[in-house]
């Protein structure tokens, strides 16, 4: 930990970083708006961390993974101060996104192209209000299960970089990942599930839009499960 963070390995916690070669439309994005808002992690994060953006935050919001990036447009447009971050590792995903983004108001978004973990090791203690990680890679095999983004050494980043009364909200429609993710979370005291009934956790949180994931999800019979722990 007393190397610089930047020369860090990645833990690996997703695949392949490109699949086939970008449209000319998405390169173009991607040239034009990473200079502009992607986070630069050799410089320190601003003490103030609203200090990210230029227009006025009230709550910042970190997406980890956030594929094509359709919950993400969602959420950027439809709450304009809150400060939004996210990290997708899969350049392709990426470009989806930016280009889709050159038609809004990027103003309150910041985006990361490599390892969510090294993100949270930048941001100052108790900086952010939320966390998602939405339908993450299940690596269903459980000689994998290692690289799963939901590990004892991620929780603790969690709670190090998550407010009091912050939150971390994942979905999964895979039982397994479910399951391992309610067991590590209870069994940390700094977190609070709060569900009272199956409701809690069979119905999404407010303003969802769905994503390409969730709705295969249902096609193919599985049941997504929306699950949220309070950082006491």
């Amino acid at each position: 930990m007393n190397e610089p963070r930047r020369q860090r390995a990645t833990e690996a916690f997703f695949g392949r970083r490109k699949g086939k070669h970008l449209r000319d439309s998405q390169r173009q994005a991607m040239a034009e708006l990473l200079p502009r808002i992607g986070l630069d992690l050799d410089t320190p994060p601003p003490r103030d961390l609203a200090g990210l953006w230029p227009v006025a935050i009230d709550t910042i919001r970190m997406e980890i993974g956030f594929g094509a990036g359709e919950h993400l447009l969602h959420r950027v447009s439809e709450n304009p101060r809150t400060g939004f971050i996210g990290v997708e590792p899969f350049v392709n995903s990426m470009g989806k996104f930016l280009l889709a983004l050159q038609d809004r108001n990027p103003d309150n978004v910041r985006v990361y192209t490599d390892d969510a973990t090294r993100v949270l090791d930048w941001l100052p203690s108790a900086s952010l209000d939320r966390i998602d990680l939405l339908y993450p890679d299940p690596w269903p095999k459980k000689r994998h299960w290692k690289r799963r983004f939901v590990n004892p050494a991620n929780i603790e980043r969690f709670a190090r970089v998550l407010k009091p009364g912050g939150s971390f909200c994942f979905a999964s429609d895979i039982d397994t990942y479910v399951n391992w993710t309610l067991q590590h979370l209870i069994a940390d005291q700094r977190f609070d599930w709060q569900a009272q009934s199956a409701a809690d956790w069979q119905t999404a949180w407010a303003g969802w839009p769905g994503t390409r994931y969730e709705a295969k999800a249902i096609r193919e019979g599985r049941t997504p499960a929306y699950l949220s722990f309070v950082r006491l």
